[in-house]
């Protein structure tokens, strides 16, 4: 069903104005006409219309006058002029590269109805479209990106000062799993560059003999398949970011050809014979040492030099380890809404664990074992037997070897000591008794007369 408008229409003529009103009230919206320019500005100081059909000659006043009354309103009340007068070139220029639209008079009035509906949908799209730009910098600025750690925050400083600098060119370096991307889109939603188009591609997943054309477009017959003009990211995110990720994977023979984009600004679609110019920041990253590359002739110096005048390192998550219970946590709440789940923390064992874990994928890798607790769990906290058994095993690993153990002046309860020691290992071990016996170097028998011993069986 399509959405109900308020729809205002002025003019002066009154049987054009009632059968337009008629139409487009046949069709769900309110629509109400005016045929002077003081009682349509008296409307418009009431309430803001969602459209405005506008015929420029008026009996009391200028069209345009009205016409400029509703101008600073843009996409709140689109106009569409429809008049029988001359307008000049630039004013109807103006007019069909606005929010609304223009029809030459006399014209049908299923016409006059047509464009009404097309400017309304219009509207609405760049309304959507607004909304969709102003989420997504929400989305990607800082504050979306978990940092705890001092490692994290000096990352997030040299993020803001390249976001609010003209730099052209920035270098991301870290282990996979780390975020690069993630801050990547941080920096172009931070600059002045975040209502243009963000870009990214992976150099390591498209073949070297397609990524020039991905990247510098092709013109058609180039190339056997090549049956129409493609524009490559480069030319789509003009004014805006190109996020080149592992590009210590990309051919040598593109890497000369990105240097010159990045030297000249400009460069030639596959095919072509002109020059095209751009005004992009490329952000590059990569997991590889560049250097080591540059040493074995895999990559080319002069690009290396090129793209890392501002680089950024992104610690991996075993030397930020400040923010591993954040962002499991940010994980949790994520999850709860996908799966409608009500997990509300962390039991103090699995924190332990989560801790004590190397985290060798990094930041995804601790995404997915959340997802995976989060929809194995049950219960209103995630336990230790939802995670998977690497993590506990290393965890179990670290831990061996001699004790150290300082008995309090005030002495303890040994027994109430092995009943704690007996829970930690069915926990560790989710409930597997021949595991948990093990974990405490008994024998299955041995470890069963201590659980009926402290009321387990």
């Amino acid at each position: 069903m399509e959405q109900r408008a308020n729809i205002l229409i002025v003019d002066a003529d009154q049987a054009l104005g009632v059968a337009l009103e008629q139409l487009l009230g046949s069709q769900g919206h309110l629509v109400q006409w005016c045929g002077t320019g003081q009682d349509a500005l008296q409307r418009l100081a009431n309430c803001t219309p969602d459209l405005m059909i506008l015929d420029l000659q008026l009996p009391d006043l200028d069209g345009w006058h009205v016409y400029e009354q509703v101008g600073d309103l843009g996409d709140a009340c689109p106009v569409v002029v429809a008049t029988g007068r001359d307008l000049p070139e630039h004013a109807v220029t103006t007019l069909l590269n606005g929010p609304g639209d223009y029809l030459r008079k006399p014209a049908p009035v299923e016409d006059l109805a047509t464009v009404a509906q097309r400017t309304l949908e219009n509207s609405r799209l760049r309304k959507e479209l607004a909304c969709l730009r102003c989420q997504k910098g929400e989305r990607f600025n800082q504050s979306a990106i978990i940092a705890c750690s001092r490692e994290m925050h000096q990352v997030l400083e040299m993020v803001q000062k390249v976001a609010d600098s003209d730099a052209s060119t920035v270098f991301i370096h870290g282990e996979s799993g780390t975020g690069k991307e993630l801050v990547a889109r941080a920096i172009h939603y931070q600059s002045a560059r975040a209502d243009q188009p963000f870009m990214a591609i992976n150099c390591a997943a498209v073949p070297s003999t397609l990524l020039e054309s991905e990247l510098l477009g092709h013109e058609k017959g180039a190339f056997t398949d090549a049956k129409n003009l493609k524009k490559g990211l480069f030319e789509l995110a003009d004014g805006g970011t190109v996020f080149l990720d592992e590009i210590g994977d990309m051919d040598p023979a593109m890497q000369a050809k990105l240097l010159r984009v990045l030297e000249e600004r400009s460069f030639r679609r596959v095919g072509g014979t002109r020059d095209v110019c751009v005004d992009v920041r490329i952000v590059s990253a990569t997991n590889r040492d560049l250097r080591k590359a540059m040493e074995d002739k895999s990559f080319r110096p002069d690009l290396y030099y090129r793209i890392g005048v501002i680089p950024i390192h992104l610690p991996p998550l075993r030397e930020r380890r400040d923010d591993i219970l954040p962002l499991a946590e940010f994980f949790i709440r994520q999850f709860n809404r996908e799966f409608s789940k009500q997990v509300q923390g962390i039991s103090r064992m699995a924190q332990k664990i989560l801790l004590e874990y190397a985290w060798p994928g990094n930041i995804r890798e601790l995404r997915n074992v959340i997802e995976r607790a989060i929809i194995l769990e049950c219960e209103d906290q995630l336990l230790v037997e939802n995670l998977p058994r690497e993590l506990v095993s290393q965890s179990v690993e670290d831990n061996r070897g001699p004790l150290n153990f300082q008995l309090p002046p005030e002495g303890v309860d040994i027994e109430e000591v092995e009943r704690e020691l007996l829970r930690q290992a069915l926990e560790m071990a989710r409930g597997n008794q021949t595991q948990a016996a093990k974990l405490l170097h008994l024998g299955i028998d041995a470890f069963r007369y201590r659980m009926k011993k402290f009321g387990f069986l």
